[in-house]
């Protein structure tokens, strides 16, 4: 059974850190590009960053360039959302999801599939 399951969020203050876990069974992570998505109250869900399936090749959006980094770890099957000086408008429920290595590095929802359940980012004083 192919399953994503994030964990790692929580309530932090304001230019506090977090570091969001996304842990695959089922499968292998190797062979496909990981991304970290979020989801606000009232709002769409976009798209935070990628990684590559081989060299590790990153993507971000502008909103957290500089604060937010992604990683993987091949051998335990997990890819990690590293994300430092948090601002409020960082709160949402954020997901992790896959992509055929074969579209390339683009943080579009519709490429993505198989989708974890979430796991809520709360920054506030």
């Amino acid at each position: 059974q192919v399953q994503l399951v994030e964990s790692g969020g929580g309530l932090v203050q304001p230019g506090g850190s977090l570091r969001l876990s996304c842990v695959a069974s089922g499968f292998s992570l190797d062979y496909y590009v990981i991304g970290w998505f979020r989801q606000a109250p009232g709002k769409e869900r976009e798209g935070v960053s990628c990684i590559s399936s081989s060299e590790g090749s990153t993507r971000y959006a502008d909103s957290v360039k500089g604060r937010f980094t992604i990683s993987r770890d091949n051998a335990k099957n997990t890819v990690y959302l590293q994300m430092n000086s948090l601002k409020p408008e960082d709160t949402a429920i954020y997901y992790c999801a896959i992509a055929s290595r074969l579209l390339g590095l683009r943080l579009r929802t519709a490429d993505f599939s198989s989708w974890g359940q979430g796991t809520q980012v709360t920054v506030s004083s």
